[in-house]
């Protein structure tokens, strides 16, 4: 079943996921915000198309000297040719006919200005399409060629940035990077596997089920976002395909530890039979976990920013099907293949030795003053670097060595940096009356006066003439720190001030956007933080049926992740230099580091409440808990950071940030926190761990 239905959910998912995924950041802001009302009136009044991809084209002179009027006028031409055929769009082995859209259309290509040298002219391209779809790759290309083609033919030269070229050029420069990194990242864990296991079946088994269901579980959030209507952010598909791969595979490592320990104990009792027990012991604390994860994403449904609203019930929705997955395919796989699960390896008749896992559990309960004061330093040295934190909202931006980025380079050698991005003023007259230019006069001399406002242009009315455009063209970066701030501050200050009774304006442009984002991602934290905690402890709370050990994983997960967060500030900001940590980086480390390194937790804490029922000194039970579960901890810990450490290596600065910040989160909630000061504090509160239901009291071995 898993199987059949699996792989088709999952290649029908592949092909409609282009479909539902929206890149506008304005689209996901509330529409109280400045920034998406402009966007309202950029849409009703001037016709501003939610998908267009804008494209700007330098031409120049082959020689590099200044353009004459001949020139100029074939420019034009060019541009008219252009506008007038259209672009077929060439299909690759990524498309699926009748699923994947056709792109195909004719581009707007019109004349935008020439360089106050001389030296170019530019041209606005615009072409309609989800810009990281693929096949509006290719269609980007089939242009670029066609245009290319038509201004050589006139003896002149192009250049090509802006939107949809930097995400090709980008996509093209880290595809090879990607590549490896996935193939590496595969390597490793099965290598990891093959090195606990001595099994090849132990070491490709669950990858493969993990990514089989990973795909059903993507197909399921896109079907669900085409019945409900919802727009998925580009990064969420890809951000579910690893956190499913990381989590998937600890899961499955999780039943594989336990059901090979099982089978060591009971040699002649029948396979199938032990699959069942181990799936029994172990799925309630892997339903624990993962509902701890569905609990902790679930809580963005309440953000105001709708990335993050979306991101959080996509996550929650591919956790359950991995759990669906976890509770019945892979227990099935375990039944079908039974002790030669764990071939050629001869580890199933060999006692299981203490080595590492056995030390680190007599460690523990011998000196768990020592190993808990030692972790507690450990974790608080590293939450000293978010002191002086700053937080980052750039973009990222497009690698140095891309065509794109060199035409940007080229352009800002000759015009202001705001020329291509300029922020934009929507003024409108809410009862009817139409606008005229000259009262829109006294709001343009006022911008013009800005510091950090270049020139301002002549207002432009829409055709019933009931709403006007004002472009304002910053001295700066659109997407830096100093343009939002420009914005944010004296641009809006001044419109406030300066818009004629009578009428609305609001400010728009892409400094204008990140700046209500960063309002609306400040408001989320202080919402989601408090609401995913209360979640996650009152799961903790049922599962562990204790209020005292809730207390002890909380506060332990909560110094993980002010670690985590301080040490991603000490070598992105304070040693690597870069402006701060990524804005999104606070919100989605607590959730991954909280949620991800609570599945740990759990599964030391129920083996640690099983074998204190037992009975005995409890500094025993701790001893036997370590040695039992450190193996399956340690290995899924590095598994899952190699998963999200794979992300460490993209040349997107945000990226990087989260995939070196969660790949560290991961390693110290499961070798310190799991493996060592959740142990300890259960070892110095012994049975109180417990309270107020007594640890010694509960179940004992064979009842």
């Amino acid at each position: 079943m898993w199987a059949v239905v699996g792989v088709f959910v999952a290649l029908v998912g592949q092909a409609l996921v282009f479909r539902v995924t929206h890149t506008d950041s304005a689209g996901f802001l509330p529409p109280e915000y400045d920034a998406a009302a402009a966007l309202r009136v950029a849409r009703e009044e001037f016709g501003a198309e939610p998908d267009a991809d804008a494209v700007t084209v330098l031409v120049a002179r082959r020689d590099g000297r200044p353009l004459e009027d001949a020139d100029e006028e074939r420019v034009r031409d060019v541009a008219r040719a252009l506008s007038a055929a259209r672009v077929e769009m060439p299909w690759t082995d990524e498309q699926i006919p009748g699923l994947s859209e056709d792109y195909s259309q004719v581009p707007r290509v019109t004349p935008a200005m020439t360089a106050p040298d001389g030296s170019f002219a530019l041209l606005g391209a615009r072409l309609r399409g989800n810009s990281t779809d693929p096949g509006m790759h290719a269609l980007y290309r089939a242009f670029h060629d066609r245009a290319e083609q038509e201004f050589g033919e006139a003896g002149l030269r192009t250049g090509f940035t802006g939107g949809l070229a930097d995400v090709v050029d980008r996509a093209d420069a880290e595809k090879t990077t990607q590549t490896v990194v996935g193939l590496l990242m595969i390597g490793l864990i099965v290598l990891i596997n093959v090195l606990v296991f001595r099994s090849p079946l132990a070491a490709l088994v669950p990858l493969i089920a993990v990514s089989v269901v990973g795909g059903a579980a993507t197909g399921t959030v896109v079907g669900a976002a085409l019945l409900t209507g919802f727009a998925l952010d580009p990064g969420t598909p890809g951000m579910i395909g690893i956190v499913l791969v990381g989590i998937g595979v600890d899961y499955f490592l999780f039943l594989l530890f336990r059901f090979r320990e099982e089978l060591r104990r009971r040699p002649e009792e029948h396979h199938r039979l032990v699959a069942a027990d181990v799936a029994g012991r172990v799925g309630i604390a892997v339903t624990s976990a993962a509902l701890t994860i569905v609990a902790a994403f679930a809580t963005l449904g309440v953000a105001t920013f709708g990335q993050f609203r979306v991101l959080g019930p996509s996550v929650a929705v591919s956790v359950l099907v991995m759990l669906v997955a976890s509770l019945t395919l892979m227990p099935a796989l375990l039944a079908v293949t039974g002790r030669r699960m764990f071939w050629p390896s001869r580890t199933l008749a060999k006692a299981e030795r203490t080595g590492p896992a056995g030390r680190t559990g007599e460690l523990v309960a011998r000196r768990p003053l020592l190993v808990l004061v030692a972790s507690v330093a450990l974790l608080g040295s590293l939450a000293v670097g978010a002191v002086g934190v700053r937080m980052d909202f750039g973009t990222g931006g497009t690698p140095h060595d891309t065509a794109a980025a060199a035409t940007a380079r080229e352009i800002a050698g000759a015009l202001p940096p705001g020329v291509s991005d300029p922020t934009t003023v929507y003024v409108t007259a809410g009862d009817g009356r139409t606008l005229d230019p000259a009262g829109l006069g006294g709001l343009r001399r006022a911008l013009s006066q800005v510091e950090g406002v270049g020139t301002v242009a002549a207002p432009v009315l829409d055709a019933d003439r009931t709403a006007a455009r004002l472009d304002a063209y910053l001295t700066v970066d659109a997407r830096s720190q100093r343009a939002r701030d420009i914005v944010a501050g004296p641009v809006r200050q001044t419109v406030r001030e300066a818009t004629p009774a009578g009428l609305t304006a609001h400010v728009g442009g892409t400094a204008a956007v990140f700046a209500d984002v960063a309002t609306a991602v400040d408001r989320d934290l202080r919402t989601v933080f408090p609401v995913a905690a209360a979640l996650i402890a009152l799961i903790l709370v049922v599962l562990l049926r204790s209020l005292a050990a809730p207390v002890v994983l909380m506060l332990a997960v909560g110094l993980c992740f002010a670690a985590t967060f301080g040490a991603s500030a000490l070598v992105f900001q304070h040693v690597g230099g870069e402006p701060g940590v990524n804005f999104v980086l606070p919100l989605v480390l607590f959730l991954f580091v909280v949620a991800l390194g609570t599945d740990y937790n759990i599964l030391i804490s129920d083996r640690l409440r099983e074998e204190t029922a037992r009975g005995g000194p409890a500094r025993a039970a701790v001893a036997r808990a370590v040695r039992h579960t450190a193996p399956a901890i340690a290995t899924a810990g590095v598994v899952l950071a190699a998963s999200f450490g794979s992300l460490a290596v993209n040349a997107d600065p945000s990226t990087r940030q989260l995939g070196f910040a969660t790949a560290l989160g991961i390693l110290l909630s499961a070798f310190v926190l799991s493996l060592l000061l959740v142990p300890a504090a259960a070892a110095l509160l012994g049975r109180g761990m417990w309270w107020p239901v007594r640890g010694g009291r509960g179940r004992r071995e064979g009842a």
